[in-house]
């Protein structure tokens, strides 16, 4: 029998502790890099297909298609798909762990992309665009899983805020990547286009040789039956950092104890996000749906918006969109910080509250005609600046206050409500809204939004878990681990029934210590 074939059993190990403690490296650099870059490609295969679908339908693209059905039928098909590949992936990563998926589901993203760029027909293009979003769906359920699960709990919120906002650097260059395609005097018509999609590809082929060195999460290994390859791994890691940094780490102290399984059921999934953490799952639907209507409010209508309002040529509109795109991405790099230091629910709920009061204050703005292009572009920068910090919390938080046995499947099945929501509902409610002309009807558009966020806000204000700094495994015990048996504070699996259900996760458990 190969050591590294899954052996089932009880194990008691300090492999989460190990991985906390370690200091910030090069190794974490490298994770980063694999996994974290994929957002903005994410970023930029979105907003490239916005600002191209003029392009698109013009004769002589070398495609006849309409622009109706590149911002209709295929967005609403690469949604389709993104929600489909998250439920799908998610599920599968995680039976067979975090690394097989996040390769998997990056060479489906950079095989449909490729495709998407040699597209000669509207089905053609409609498919891939369906593929392109089942394996940026996938990513999101392996990659946020992985890298909250390698991640030191120090650095966890930072990390993964500025990830998940990395979406909108690539959607900065996106932005500026089709003003330079749609211009004829540099590309044909029917070659600028396919070369922002070849782009996408080139880059995920960078991303790809990179991840091929990212290893395994140690907690999805020693719960699966490969605890001696998961010490083994955080073996060779802590000889890593320990030869950059010059010295011993200090020992880790807690430990948990875990009955082995090969995989849990979708029965025990549903049990353990609805029934055991009632509030926490109310908590990931208040968030996810409240950031997507908020970003719909503002970005699904923001061309038309413009054009329409403001008389700016459509031409153009792309530079608007990339200081918008700069925006979002500093609202989680320069706000990430936060999270970790003053808390999960004060940055959460204040994030969240604040953008939408912001947006109010923008449509006031807005229907009273006090507002121009350029201010106009500077209200919604100041909305999704904090917004956008708000957003990649949501993915933070599902990703860390459910046990580890559900982790994927929970970031999969919150992001597919989120995306739906965004990407089917919210386009339904506010494209009369933005595209009428009438400026009270894209007031009622941004309220809508703005409501919500604040609404999600409030709910954070009560049901927020404080997880700053703290291990994974104590801020939701996994469902394997063995109470009593030097766990790290109750676990809930076949000797502790009931435990690790949804108790003091309100604001009396702030003071609570980390690990």
């Amino acid at each position: 029998m190969s050591r590294d074939e899954p052996v089932l059993g009880t194990v008691s190990t300090r492999v989460p502790a190990r991985l906390d403690r370690l200091p910030w490296s090069r190794w974490h650099w490298m994770i980063v890099i694999g996994l974290g870059t994929v957002w903005i490609l994410d970023g930029l295969e979105v907003t490239v297909v916005g600002n191209i679908a003029s392009r698109l339908s013009e004769d002589g693209s070398g495609l006849a298609i309409t622009d109706a059905q590149v911002t209709g039928v295929a967005a609403a098909l690469y949604v389709a798909g993104a929600c489909s590949g998250a439920l799908f992936f998610g599920r599968l990563t995680d039976l067979y762990g975090r690394k097989k998926l996040f390769l998997v589901t990056l060479a489906v993203y950079l095989g449909a992309t490729a495709m998407t760029a040699v597209s000669f027909s509207p089905w053609w293009f409609f498919l891939f665009r369906f593929l392109t979003g089942f394996g940026i769906g996938g990513e999101y359920a392996a990659i946020n899983s992985a890298i909250d699960e390698l991640i030191p709990s120090k650095y966890r919120g930072r990390v993964d805020l500025i990830i998940n906002g990395s979406y909108w650097f690539g959607a900065m260059g996106g932005a500026l990547l089709s003003v330079l395609a749609l211009n004829t005097d540099i590309f044909p018509k029917d070659i600028g286009w396919r070369l922002t999609f070849a782009l996408g590809v080139v880059l995920g082929l960078v991303i790809l040789l990179v991840r091929r060195h990212v290893p395994e999460s140690p907690r999805w290994m020693f719960i699966h039956g490969r605890g001696e390859a998961a010490e083994r791994l955080v073996d060779d890691v802590e000889r890593t950092v320990e030869r950059e940094k010059g010295r011993p780490l200090p020992e880790a102290a807690s430990e948990i104890t875990i009955r082995q399984r090969r995989s849990v059921g979708f029965v025990e999934i549903g049990r353990s996000v609805f029934r055991d953490h009632p509030r926490r799952a109310t908590l990931g639907f208040a968030l996810f749906v409240g950031q997507a209507f908020l970003y719909n409010a503002i970005t699904f209508g923001f061309g038309s918006i413009l054009v329409k309002f403001f008389d700016v040529s459509s031409g153009v509109t792309g530079y608007f969109f990339a200081v918008i795109a700069f925006g979002n991405f500093l609202g989680p790099l320069l706000l990430g910080r936060l999270f970790d230091t003053w808390g999960r629910r004060p940055m959460i709920a204040g994030t969240y509250i604040l953008s939408g009061v912001l947006l109010f204050g923008t449509a006031w703005l807005f229907g009273a005609g006090l507002l121009t292009a350029t201010t106009m572009t500077l209200c919604w920068c100041a909305v999704l600046f904090f917004a956008s910090a708000g957003a990649s919390s949501a993915y933070l938080t599902v990703s860390e206050i459910f046990p580890m046995e559900t982790r994927a499947m929970s970031i999969a099945f919150f992001y597919a409500i989120g995306t739906a929501a965004g990407g089917i509902s919210g386009p339904l409610l506010f494209a009369s809204l933005t595209e009428s002309g009438v400026v009270s009807d894209a007031v009622i558009a941004f309220c809508v939004g703005a409501a919500l966020m604040v609404a999600a806000g409030v709910v954070a204000v009560f049901f927020a878990v404080p997880a700053e700094q703290r291990s994974l495994e104590d801020i939701a015990t996994p469902l394997s681990a063995v109470a009593g048996e030097g766990g790290t504070g109750g676990g809930r699996g076949e000797a502790a029934k009931g435990a690790g259900k949804d108790v003091g996760d309100g604001p009396a458990d702030e003071g609570r210590p980390p690990l």
